[in-house]
């Protein structure tokens, strides 16, 4: 996975560490200096700030005091509990930090060898596609002596301050931080895909079959090594750091370190309703100021339960900041929870879990309509299709898809000012089953995400097989930027960009003819079919000029629902479109009749009930059943 980590601004770690021993001097970054510039893209500078080295600050500096630990981290002036909320869950799992933390061991002060030590440090982060190695030197932003932004528990622990120095130059300084966002946080960490999910808005508190079905796929994220936080909306600046009288505080992201279904002992029965329990550990990462709930440390619930009992529940607290609840509080108490999945996709893993198919785009704008791909949302009708458009198969009768764009994240610095995010989001369509050119009229609409102005926009959604065309956009048109496409399947999904809007002409054309009129066959279903005593388990065929279309079969019915789309581009246009009718046999299937379709662009009736008939050319008869087809036809090749 790191085979391929790219130097950040091209600055090689050994390299620099290598020059620095040689010299006998201590690193300083040229790229992130020990300035104002570093600290803040606007405004002036609060008290003195002195940068200072862990040396200068404490006896003993180390990168870890016996080990790492998601208890080890105080937030600091800066706004980012965010952040600290994801460093807390990255510390929770020891795979995940040592990709963070490359060779800690190495990077780690050697008291017996103080002449190696060389200032200087590096981070992974992984961004936009790729994981990017970040150098820093060690100079620390302090006031008075005590470090003024992320900090350790223990005084001489520096792993939280130097990780979060190489991410704040990564956005460009450390007032980048101020506001930022866990889910982003947690994807630069792991390479992950990180879910929002606004508790309020489910309605999940008073919904218990959400509510279950959501903890489910929180145990699944958890135990396959993802990380996850949760955290109550802080609407006004007031309300920012409110302490609620349940004790939780409004506008923390609170790392969730725990996940699981408890099962209560025999004499426990009696006091609670269920004998099981959803339960979640969380850490507030301000270290302190817990909930004083149901299931809180002093809680009637635990006088209830013997210590020993505790333990074999395995329901433990490892210090003050952590504590549980149920699932359903934490459902009536919290606004929002984020998971972040950690993409597991190798063959080789016991815990494959998804194929990844990753691709880059841009919003790019052109004079010619045909060429320009910055079209905006689908409000903006006449422009819509001048988006990029991605194609993608669900090869299972229903396969989860997740789906993730990310924008380019943009830097905050003195000279280019805040980085603002483009308000972006995208549309999926359901297709033709052979579509392989651009969409430019609508089709059913199988799913759409939000549009916001966030870093980056996720969409989960359940699926039937099928083509399907994705359609990422800015909110408005003529804006520009580039973007990455994640999309997550249980098989692969065979994900591409569409880039032409129609065959394209070649030096076979003129010998073999180009296509006149373009048609697009929408077979809805059948009825009165050939019934065997279980009924037919019947599919369609569309056939024309050599191209054909098969549907799923449609078990057990004489009124089957096919629901299935061709699309053929049509050179010879006296050779009519046939659809047949088949029934799925162990040995042989049956053939159960056919219909032909002129498909002529100057029928304006769209919808037509056909009777089925056999394959006899010169006086078919007609057989039992009749066929529901939509036909849409058009000598404009881009009509469809």
């Amino acid at each position: 996975m790191f085979s391929c980590v790219k130097p950040y601004e091209d600055q090689n770690y050994s390299a620099l560490r290598r020059d620095c021993r040689r010299r006998k001097v201590l690193f300083e970054d040229p790229l992130f200096p020990a300035a104002d510039d570093s600290l803040y893209y606007k405004g002036t500078p609060g008290p003195a700030v002195r940068w200072k080295r862990p040396k200068d600050i404490c006896e003993d500096p180390r990168l870890f005091v016996d080990g790492i630990s998601s208890h080890d981290l105080h937030q600091g002036q800066v706004g980012n509990c965010w952040f600290v909320a994801a460093c807390s869950s990255l510390a929770s799992r020891e795979s995940l930090w040592q990709k963070v933390i490359p060779d800690w061991k190495e990077q780690e002060w050697d008291p017996e060898k103080p002449n190696a030590y060389a200032g200087i440090f590096h981070f992974h982060f992984w961004r936009f596609g790729e994981w990017v190695d970040v150098v820093i030197d060690d100079r620390l932003p302090t006031v008075n002596n005590q470090l003024i932004y992320c900090h350790s528990n223990s005084r001489n622990e520096f792993w939280c301050a130097l990780v979060e120095k190489a991410y704040a130059k990564l956005a460009g300084c450390y007032q980048a931080l101020d506001g930022g966002n866990t889910a982003d946080a947690l994807v630069d960490f792991t390479g992950g895909v990180s879910e929002p999910i606004d508790l309020t808005e489910g309605d999940f508190a008073n919904d218990e079959t959400k509510r279950n079905q959501l903890f489910e796929r929180m145990l699944k994220v958890h135990s396959r090594g993802g990380l996850i936080s949760a955290s109550i909306k802080a609407v006004t600046a007031a309300d920012m750091e409110a302490r609620l009288a349940c004790g939780l505080v409004k506008g923390h992201a609170y790392a969730v370190t725990d996940v699981r279904k408890v099962r209560l002992g025999h004499g426990l029965l009696a006091f609670f309703k269920s004998e099981k329990l959803d339960m979640i550990r969380l850490r507030n990462p301000w270290g302190e100021r817990e909930w004083n709930g149901p299931w809180s440390d002093t809680s009637e619930e635990w006088q209830k339960v013997s210590k020993s009992e505790r333990e074999k529940m395995g329901v433990t607290v490892q210090d003050d900041g952590e504590f549980w609840m149920t699932f359903e509080d934490v459902c009536q108490y919290f606004t929002d929870i984020i998971k972040c999945r950690v993409i597991n996709t190798s063959h080789l893993s016991i815990h494959k879990t998804w194929e990844e198919a990753r691709l880059h785009g841009a919003w790019t704008l052109h004079e010619d309509p045909r060429q320009n791909r910055g079209g905006g949302c689908i409000n903006h009708k006449d422009t819509f299709f001048q988006n990029p458009q991605y194609i993608f198969d669900v090869k299972k009768p229903e396969d989860e898809v997740l789906i993730c764009i990310q924008q380019r994240p943009k830097r905050s610095t003195r000279r280019e000012g805040k980085g603002e995010n483009l308000a972006i989001g995208f549309d999926i369509y359901k297709v033709e089953e052979n579509r392989q050119y651009r969409m430019h009229s609508l089709q059913h609409k199988a799913a759409s995400s939000i549009y916001i102005n966030s870093r980056s926009v996720f969409l989960r959604t359940d699926q039937p097989e099928g083509r399907y065309v994705i359609i990422p956009t800015t909110f408005e048109p003529g804006h520009t930027g580039e973007f990455l496409l994640r999309v997550f399947t249980d098989v692969p999904s065979n994900c591409r960009e569409l880039r032409l809007d129609e065959p394209p002409h070649t030096c076979w054309s003129s010998l073999c003819g180009y296509p006149q009129l373009v048609t697009q066959v929408h077979v809805l279903g059948a009825a009165g079919l050939k019934d065997s005593p279980t009924g037919a388990n019947s599919y369609v065929i569309i056939k024309c000029e050599g191209d054909k279309v098969r549907s799923a079969v449609q078990k057990g019915t004489s009124t089957p629902e096919y629901n299935v789309k061709a699309i053929f581009y049509r050179k010879k246009l006296s050779q009519p479109i046939t659809v047949q009718v088949w029934n799925h046999r162990v040995l042989k299937d049956e053939f159960l009749g056919q219909v032909h379709l002129k498909a002529d662009p100057d029928n304006l009736q769209a919808l037509h009930t056909l009777h089925l008939r056999d394959r006899n050319s010169r006086q078919p008869s007609n057989l039992p059943g009749t066929v529901a087809v939509h036909i849409l036809s058009s000598t404009s090749l881009m009509a469809v």
